[in-house]
C-alpha cells in the first residue's frame, strides 16, 4: 500500500508530503483545489504520459515520489527480483518520477535505479490502480474483461494449463513446419549423398592410394635408369668390376677382416678395428642379399605406367568433383550412410508428429472448451452479483451481461464443428455489455453515455471484483459524480467495503461518501507571497464535522452540523454492524 507520497514543483503544488494508512482515506475540498492534481502525481508514478506543463511554473523540475510497502503485495516481489530493484530483506519499494521543464523529458527511479518508463509502468501498475468516471480506463477495455472474469471464477489454474498445452502443441507444429519447409533441401541431400556414396563406391579408394600410386609412377618412368644402377651397384659390392681385376667390395673386407685379424694377433690395441671390420662384413653381405632381392622384384610392365596414370586421373576427378583431398572423401562417404538414413526416416518423422499434433489439438480444444463453459457459468454468476449492486445504488433496472463470442480461423481448433481462433488465454472474446434502462438492447461498456451510470456501474464492478483484484492500492476519482445522496450512501459502504481488501484513496464532493472514511484530508487553495499553492489538512473529528457540513449546505451551520453528526453515525453503526458480520463469518 501507499505510506508516503512526496510532491515537489508539480503545477500549483509547491510542497506536499502526506502519509497514509490502510483502509478507507478520503480527499474533499473547493473544486480547483488541487485534488485532481495529487491525483495526476500518483498517475505519474503509474508510468502514465506526462506533460512539462505539470512543472510549476518558475521551476526547472517537478519530482514525484511514493513509498510503497510491500507486505500487502507479494505477487509483486518476483517481478522487482527479476529486475533487481529490490534487495534481500526491503519491505519497501520506492517510486519516483522527475520532470524537466525545459526538456518535458522525465526520469523514472525505483528503488534509487533509473528505469525506463515501461519498467515503471509494469511496477507502478500493480501498485495503483486509478478510476475516474471518464472513459478510457482499463476497466472500459474490453482486453481486461476476460482478465476479470478469471480471476472473479478462479479459473486462472485451468487457463494456464490451456497456455501449457498451446505451448506444446505449438512447439510441434514448428517443428513440422521445419520438417515440411526443408522438404525440397532433404532430397536435395539424399541425392547429394547418394552420388558420393556411389562415386565412393565405384572408385573402390582406398586410404594412401593415391601417394603409392605416385611413389610406383616414378619407379615405372625410371625403370631402365633404376635397373642400370641396382645392377651397378650390385656388382661392385658383389661380382667387382668387369674389364678389370680388381676385388668386389666383399671380398676386399673379407681379405681386410683376415689382415685385421692376424694384425690383433700382435697388438691388442687393435681388436676394436677387427672386430668393426667384421660388423662391416656383415652388413654389406646383408646389403648384397637386400639388394639381389630388390633387383629379382625388380619387374615393370610397360603398359602398368599407362594403369597408374588412368587411376590418377580418375582418383584426381573425384577430388576436383568434391573439393576435398582423398581421406576426407572416404570419410564422408563413410558418415554419409548414416545420414542417409535419418534424412529418410524425416517422413516418418513428420507422420509422428502429425498424430502428435491431432493428439494435441483434440485435447486443447477439450481444455478450451471446459474453460469456456465454465467462464459461461461465471459470467452469469457475475452478472446476477452486477445486477444486484447496480439495484443497490438506485439503478434497478440496468441489466448486464458478460458477452462470451469465438472468432473464426481456417487454421484454429476444431470446436463444435468449426475452425475458432485460440490463444494462451483459450478460444473466448469477453466482453461486457449492459443496458441502462428498459427497453434498450445490451450495448458494449465502453459506450455507455450517462457519466453517473458508468460511475455507479465502475463502482459495482470494484466491490465485487475487488476480493481478486491483486493490486494494494486502489484510487477513485469523483466515483460519485451524478450520484445523488440516496445512492452515495451506498457508494460510502461499497467503497468502505473495498477497503477491507484494499487500500482506498477517494476523491469526492458527497458527504455521505465521505463519512465512511477512516482518514479525512482536506484539500484548498491558499496565496502565499504572492503564488498560489495547495495545502492539505488531516481534519480531526471536530473539523471533520465542519467539512461535511460544509459540503452539505457551502457554510458550517448549527443545523448543517447536526445533519454532519446525523450522517457520521449513521455510517459509523453501519460500520461497526457490518464488521461484527464479517468477524462472525470469518
Amino acid at each position: 500500500m501507499l505510506i508516503e507520497l512526496q510532491i515537489q514543483d508539480f503545477a500549483i503544488i509547491d510542497r506536499l508530503h502526506l502519509r497514509f494508512e490502510q483502509g478507507f482515506t478520503v480527499l474533499t475540498g473547493e473544486t480547483g483545489a488541487g485534488k485532481s492534481i495529487i491525483i495526476d502525481a500518483l498517475g505519474t508514478l503509474r508510468g502514465e504520459r506526462i506533460d512539462p506543463t505539470f512543472v510549476r511554473a518558475g521551476c526547472s523540475r517537478a519530482r514525484v515520489e511514493g513509498i510503497f510497502s510491500l507486505d500487502d503485495c507479494p505477487h509483486i516481489l518476483p517481478l522487482l527480483t527479476e529486475l533487481d530493484l529490490l534487495t534481500e530483506g526491503d519491505d519497501q519499494v520506492i517510486l519516483v518520477r522527475e520532470i524537466s521543464a525545459e526538456s518535458g523529458r522525465s526520469i523514472a527511479r525505483i528503488n534509487g535505479r533509473a528505469v525506463s518508463s515501461a519498467t515503471l509502468r509494469e511496477i507502478g501498475s500493480r501498485l495503483i490502480d486509478i478510476h475516474g468516471q471518464h472513459e478510457g480506463q482499463s476497466l472500459f477495455n474490453p482486453r481486461t474483461h476476460l482478465e476479470l472474469l478469471d480471476r472473479f471464477g478462479d479459473l486462472l489454474p485451468i487457463r494456464q494449463r490451456v497456455a501449457d498445452q498451446l505451448t506444446t502443441l505449438r512447439a510441434v507444429q514448428t517443428q513440422l513446419a521445419e520438417l515440411r519447409t526443408g522438404e525440397a533441401h532433404r532430397q536435395a541431400r539424399i541425392e547429394e549423398l547418394e552420388m558420393l556414396r556411389d562415386d565412393v563406391t565405384a572408385a573402390k579408394l582406398k586410404p594412401g592410394e593415391e601417394e603409392a600410386l605416385l611413389r610406383e609412377r616414378t619407379i615405372a618412368q625410371n625403370a631402365a635408369r633404376i635397373a642400370t644402377l641396382t645392377d651397378d651397384a650390385y656388382r661392385a659390392l658383389y661380382a667387382g668390376s668387369e674389364g678389370r681385376s680388381g676385388r668386389s667390395a666383399i671380398e676386399a673386407m673379407v681379405f681386410a677382416v683376415n689382415a685385421l685379424n692376424e694384425l690383433s694377433r700382435f697388438d691388442q690395441r687393435t681388436i676394436p678395428l677387427a672386430q668393426r671390420a667384421t660388423d662391416i662384413r656383415y652388413q654389406l653381405e646383408d646389403l648384397v642379399t637386400d639388394l639381389r632381392k630388390y633387383r629379382a622384384d625388380l619387374d615393370v610392365d610397360p603398359r602398368r605406367l599407362d594403369m597408374i596414370e588412368d587411376r590418377l586421373t580418375v582418383l584426381r576427378d573425384l577430388q576436383r568433383k568434391y573439393g576435398v583431398d582423398l581421406n576426407t572423401l572416404i570419410e564422408r562417404a563413410t558418415q554419409a550412410e548414416a545420414e542417409l538414413e535419418s534424412l529418410r526416416n524425416r517422413t516418418g518423422q513428420i507422420a509422428d508428429l502429425e498424430k502428435q499434433e491431432q493428439a494435441l489439438q483434440a485435447e486443447l480444444a477439450r481444455l478450451a472448451l471446459e474453460l469456456s463453459q465454465r467462464r459461461r457459468q461465471v459470467g452469469e454468476e457475475l452478472s446476477h452479483q452486477i445486477i444486484q449492486a447496480m439495484h443497490d445504488l438506485a439503478m434497478p433496472n440496468v441489466h448486464f451481461a458478460v458477452q462470451i463470442t469465438y472468432d473464426d480461423d481456417p487454421q484454429g481448433l476444431p470446436v463444435n464443428g468449426r475452425r475458432v481462433a485460440c490463444d494462451r488465454t483459450g478460444i473466448d472474446r469477453v466482453e461486457f455489455l449492459i443496458a441502462p434502462n428498459p427497453g434498450e438492447p445490451l450495448k458494449p461498456l465502453a459506450r455507455i453515455a450517462s457519466g453517473g451510470e458508468s460511475a455507479r456501474l465502475l463502482l459495482a464492478l470494484k466491490s465485487i471484483l475487488s476480493q481478486v483484484d491483486e493490486v494494494p492500492t486502489l484510487i477513485f476519482d469523483e466515483i460519485d459524480t451524478g450520484v445523488g445522496g440516496r445512492a452515495g450512501h451506498v457508494v460510502g459502504q461499497k467503497l468502505w467495503a473495498i477497503s477491507q481488501r484494499h487500500q482506498v484513496l477517494c476523491i469526492t464532493h458527497l458527504p455521505q461518501v465521505a463519512a465512511f472514511a477512516n482518514a479525512h484530508y482536506h484539500i484548498r487553495k491558499e496565496v502565499h507571497a504572492g503564488r498560489t499553492r495547495t495545502n492539505v489538512e488531516v481534519l480531526s473529528a471536530e473539523q471533520r464535522i465542519d467539512e461535511l457540513a460544509a459540503m452539505l449546505d457551502g457554510v458550517p451551520n448549527d443545523h448543517s452540523r447536526a445533519n454532519a453528526r446525523q450522517i457520521l453515525e449513521r455510517a459509523q453503526t453501519w460500520k461497526s454492524h457490518r464488521q461484527t458480520e464479517l468477524m462472525t463469518k470469518s
